[in-house]
């Protein structure tokens, strides 16, 4: 699949960076540190730190792999958008198996700072990454422009509704909305805001979705 539209920056992130942290608990950074590792693709086995933060919570390695054999592992030309970058581990796994543009979203500016420095690392030139909040990004993208949406948010979020409806608003017709929640997502839910299920797992408290744009209704 190759990209048809490319992933433009949204206008002044800075502003809904603001915004976004007036409105959510700061995350707090503790002692101690861990780490992850990318699976597959140019970058398989790098290791990404992972900072000691309240609510960061990066996608096991299990539900990461999974998620991989799904999409079919190969994502080149595919235009995607990690809209609760965190750690980095999906946006770059993404990267890593050839899409040809990730946009990474966080809002913690300690995270940010890590992900810039493994973008510089790597030499991630398809990798775009942007302060600010996820949610407001996703909805100032084009209507199904994205081939990818990967939306992991902290778990005590209240916003699980609002990304997904800004995902399905941004989703190509052909492409994919992954989601990472504290619970499963039934089908009468996820019709309403114009999505459906195709994949799904379980593994421990993570239930991962894997999502399609519901095709409209004809009269």
């Amino acid at each position: 699949m190759k990209p048809k539209h490319p992933v433009s920056t949204p206008s002044r992130p800075d502003r809904n960076a603001t915004k976004a942290l007036g409105k959510t608990k700061p995350l707090v950074v503790r002692s101690g540190a861990g780490e992850v590792r990318i699976i597959g693709g140019l970058w398989k086995r790098t290791r990404l730190r992972v900072p000691d933060l309240q609510g960061l919570r990066p996608t096991p390695d299990r539900v990461r792999e999974t998620l991989f054999n799904w999409l079919g592992q190969d994502l080149r030309g595919w235009r995607c958008v990690d809209a609760f970058a965190g750690s980095g581990a999906l946006g770059l796994e993404a990267a890593s198996r050839g899409a040809a543009q990730v946009l990474m979203v966080e809002q913690h500016p300690v995270l940010v700072d890590q992900l810039r420095r493994v973008q510089t690392r790597l030499d991630a030139v398809a990798v775009h990454i942007t302060c600010g909040d996820g949610i407001s990004v996703m909805e100032q993208l084009a209507a199904a422009s994205m081939d990818l949406l990967l939306l992991d948010p902290p778990f005590e979020s209240r916003r699980f509704k609002d990304a997904l409806q800004a995902a399905a608003h941004a989703v190509a017709p052909s492409g994919f909305v992954y989601l990472e929640a504290p619970r499963a997502w039934n089908d009468e839910e996820l019709e309403a805001l114009g999505l459906m299920r195709a994949r799904y797992l379980r593994a421990g408290a993570v239930h991962a979705h894997l999502l399609k744009a519901r095709a409209p209704t004809v009269a």
